[in-house]
């Protein structure tokens, strides 16, 4: 048994400090948050140290992807399964190799090859899990890295399970949603460009031949058609600059936070990706703590995870707040990205001392909240982007059409 030194704060924001004695820092964690406090810093008496490891620290910053090169729902069967397994009296090290076997995507494969290779020659889950950033997410590598010193890593694998699941399918309904509007978009384009290039230039020399005054509309589209026959080359150098030019100004935090903001304020999909992001922020910071995980830990984790630079920047803002000595509600209480039931359920937790059951209960909230707005968003989408389709190209057509009654009128007065 060790003694360890801590920093935490209470549900009132009170930072207090002390000595405990137990055998894991997860024991010390969990005994203090008991008692309606959370940790923010741990070590053990034998020096100033935290209990990350050096490596670990390095976690801290990373992105944490998801699907690179494993999707979403391979991960989500692949942790669901290996719970089974250890459940089922399994070792880690067969199970891992079992289900290397199994999948049927090749990085995956290899990867979980090189995990079960390193099990079997003594290392643990999440040390070989960390030697490949790129496949495990580092969410994933800190839970199962506290799972294993408190003994409880089958419990922790089902919770990563539920947390997958529920990520994986949250993800989904929102693709089922954008999909419709981005294929109709891509064909409404495709269509004005084939329109643009093939049909309206049949039409330039049969109205120059009449030398009549054309209406304002044709004349414009008339001209947008001439540029795109004489300059297509210059709109596909403008359009890959302007891919270029996201990707590279994404890079950096302040080009995705206004990124952010513009996407959260937008009218109809703003609330959408508003609460999608609360809802995976609930589900990684409620795991997180269920898990053991120390508050400050969480928080950055969780920043991480979001995918989302408002919310993670008003999570690191907390973290400050916490040092400080304020509850976790007040500072998220600041921020105009958390409604007002995500700060009162999370201060009712505070004061219940059950942060992470609330957490894991506002996901649950946000992302049948997420479902029920995609459903929404498919009934209304599908017309609407009919209705602009149809306006698009029946522009075009009345513009370019129009002018030939005038023509055949003209004729037909001519002719008399």
């Amino acid at each position: 048994m060790a003694t360890f030194s801590y920093q935490a704060v209470d549900r009132l924001g009170r930072v207090s400090r002390g000595k405990l004695a137990a055998e894991t820092p997860e024991m010390v964690i969990t005994n203090l948050r008991e008692q309606g406090v959370y940790v923010t810093k741990l070590w053990e008496e034998k020096g100033w140290q935290t209990l990350l490891k050096p490596s670990e620290n390095s976690f801290l910053s990373m992105e944490i992807h998801f699907g690179r090169k494993v999707k979403g729902n391979d991960f989500a069967i692949f942790t669901r399964q290996l719970a089974t397994l250890m459940k089922a009296g399994v070792t880690v090290a067969d199970g891992v190799r079992v289900l290397a076997q199994q999948t049927e995507r090749k990085p995956f494969a290899k990867a979980l090859e090189e995990v079960a290779a390193k099990l079997r020659n003594g290392s643990q889950l999440s040390d070989s899990a960390a030697e490949r950033p790129d496949i495990f997410p580092t969410l994933f590598i800190n839970m199962v890295r506290a799972g294993e010193v408190s003994g409880n890593l089958d419990g922790v694998l089902e919770k990563l399970a539920v947390f997958f699941e529920k990520e994986h399918y949250t993800s989904e309904k929102i693709k089922s949603a954008m999909t419709y509007p981005l294929i109709v978009s891509i064909m409404a384009i495709a269509v004005v460009f084939i329109l643009m290039t093939t049909v309206i230039p049949t039409f330039v020399g049969l109205f120059a031949s009449f030398h009549a005054q054309l209406p304002l509309a044709t004349r414009i589209v008339m001209s947008v058609s001439h540029f795109f026959v004489q300059f297509w080359y210059l709109i596909i150098v403008f359009l890959i600059g302007i891919v270029v030019l996201y990707f590279w100004l994404i890079r950096k935090p302040t080009a995705r936070y206004y990124r952010d903001v513009v996407l959260l304020k937008l009218p109809v999909f703003g609330p959408l990706l508003q609460k999608s992001a609360v809802a995976r922020m609930s589900r990684t910071l409620g795991s997180l703590f269920a898990s053991s995980v120390p508050i400050l830990q969480a928080l950055k984790l969780t920043a991480d995870a979001v995918e989302n630079e408002v919310v993670a920047r008003a999570l690191l803002g907390s973290s400050d707040s916490l040092t400080a000595g304020q509850p976790l509600s007040e500072p998220l209480s600041k921020s105009w990205v958390f409604p007002p039931l995500v700060v009162h359920m999370i201060t009712v937790g505070e004061q219940t001392g059950n942060l992470d059951f609330m957490l894991s209960k506002i996901a649950d909230f946000y992302e049948a909240e997420t479902e029920a707005v995609v459903d929404r968003l498919k009934t209304l989408i599908e017309p609407l982007m009919i209705v602009i389709l149809t306006t698009i190209v029946g522009t075009i057509i009345i513009a370019v059409i129009s002018p030939m009654f005038s023509l055949y009128q003209q004729m037909g007065s001519l002719g008399q």
